[in-house]
């Protein structure tokens, strides 16, 4: 029985995938009808002998699979209890599992576009199961949407002796060869993928962009306030060593094997903390040298990912809210401190702290805006405009919350329900405050469906000579510069 014969006339459309054949569900949703296919497995469970291994195929099913409802995340907890994104925690093993939204479920002659989103949450928490990341606004415009799941913390990025390194990449990996093989299955075009993602999901996306494995697997990307760097392999071991001391035992398989999800997780918060008291992220992509070979910004200056298209950029203060609270008390002196081992230049640090108008926290909060995202997204467009890549598109998020506690800050996780069209979605108003623009949600959303459609945002390429991008949020296309929010 083909797909196709499956879905035709049943009120629960079903497809049937390289695993066995998946019971989805329509939904109605601005008046477009669309498929959801939830929970779908793209490997075998990682527990056991798999919970530190590299991510096996998943064994077929007899039968059809249910798929109406969200299967098990790798997130054991939120970061905090209440986070910006809707993030629910789903207990289960059967964590490396995908959602698929689709306008033409087993329609193989539909050909429409796709968009695999991963998600954010530093590597260490997140989910593929927000309500945010349902795909039913992009089936509206005739695009198949996938949220993919992924190993987080130690189990995806602790380097450990006889483990293969970057496990959760090799999770991204398994999960866009799933989208190769199944995609046309629910009316996608396998050569027609474009990745997202944002936060540590926009991460992924660059580091997806330069990985060697990877480059078959996708043909255009967009990084939304994307933290590109990938740590050096002796960084990595060093982080290996300080989990070991926090969960009082060696960092091997067999050692971490009775550790639960949870107590993992702990020990990750335990080690995740930076200057001045900013938590930080340790357990991410690392160089291993085979994986990846090298950092993003020194991939892309030789070449690599070149021949895709990228739409990438920032919100306009990020983290600048972070520092509130936590570095206010810091003298000049340790306050310089924290800005050097947050990554500012110590010259840019001393300047910085002696112009402040605000108060050390804010400025803090600013300096890990601008050296984690805002000048490596203009660095990562200035690399690849001087290689002579493919189109880059460059934009900042700059349009003021009017919720209360965010003194009118373009923050990190505002501009997604804009980018999807959700600013009637699940606790967006608390991010947004009351009477959010619709004409910039539908402007940006139909940015990102232009370029996922394979086309321009809307805006000219980056180049060199002007180094411009667009402001979201205002009519401006202007320039854009490295530190603490200086323009060129």
């Amino acid at each position: 029985m083909s797909a196709a014969s499956a879905v035709s006339g049943t009120d629960h459309p079903v497809v049937v995938t390289t695993s066995g054949a998946v019971r989805g569900r329509w939904r109605e949703s601005g008046g477009a009808r669309s498929a959801a296919f939830l929970g779908v497995p793209f490997a075998e469970p990682p527990v056991g002998d798999l919970r530190f291994a590299a991510p096996q195929r998943r064994t077929p099913w007899d039968g059809v699979r249910d798929a109406a409802e969200y299967g098990p995340t790798a997130q054991p907890e939120q970061l905090v209890a209440v986070t910006t994104i809707p993030e629910p925690s789903t207990p289960g093993d059967d964590v490396l599992n995908l959602n698929v939204f689709t306008p033409a479920p087993g329609d193989r002659s539909a050909q429409l576009p796709a968009l695999v989103w991963i998600h954010g949450g530093g590597f260490m928490a997140g989910c593929q199961n927000s309500s945010w990341y349902d795909g039913s606004t992009f089936n509206r415009d005739g695009i198949v949407t996938v949220s993919i799941g992924y190993r987080l913390g130690a189990e995806g990025f602790l380097r450990l002796p006889g483990s293969p390194d970057n496990r959760a990449a090799l999770d991204w990996v398994a999960a866009l060869t799933w989208v190769q093989e199944n995609i046309a299955e629910f009316g996608g075009d396998p050569s027609r993928v474009t990745i997202a993602g944002q936060s540590a999901g926009g991460g992924a996306v660059l580091a997806l962009l330069t990985m060697p494995a990877a480059q078959a697997l996708f043909s255009r990307a967009m990084s939304i306030s994307g933290a590109l760097r990938i740590a050096p392999l002796a960084e990595a071991a060093h982080t290996t060593r300080r989990f070991a001391e926090a969960v009082g035992r060696p960092a091997t398989p067999a050692s971490l094997a009775h550790l639960s999800r949870a107590q993992l997780h702990d020990a990750v918060k335990a080690v995740s903390v930076g200057p001045g008291g900013i938590p930080t992220i340790v357990l991410a992509p690392y160089a291993d040298g085979d994986t990846f070979p090298t950092d993003v910004l020194d991939a892309v200056r030789r070449g690599l990912g070149g021949e895709k298209p990228l739409l990438l950029g920032t919100t306009a203060h990020e983290f600048a809210m972070a520092g509130a609270g936590v570095a206010d008390d810091l003298p000049d002196a340790a306050l310089v401190a924290a800005l050097t081992g947050i990554g500012l230049d110590p010259q840019d640090a001393a300047t910085a702290a002696a112009e402040r108008t605000g108060s050390p926290g804010a400025l803090v909060g600013q300096a890990v805006t601008d050296v984690t995202f805002r000048r490596p997204a203009l660095e990562v467009a200035e690399a690849r405009a001087a290689a002579g890549a493919a189109p880059t598109w460059l934009y900042e998020f700059a349009w003021p919350s009017a919720a209360p506690g965010t003194d009118g800050l373009s923050f990190h996780c505002l501009d997604l329900p804009f980018w999807w069209d959700r600013l009637d979605g699940e606790r967006v108003v608390d991010a947004t405050g009351p009477g959010a623009p619709q004409e910039l949600a539908t402007a940006m959303h139909d940015a990102m469906t232009g370029f996922v459609t394979g086309g321009s945002p809307g805006w000219p390429a980056f180049d060199l000579a002007t180094r411009a991008g667009r402001v979201l949020g205002s009519p401006a296309t202007r320039p854009f510069a490295h530190v603490l929010g200086r323009r060129a």
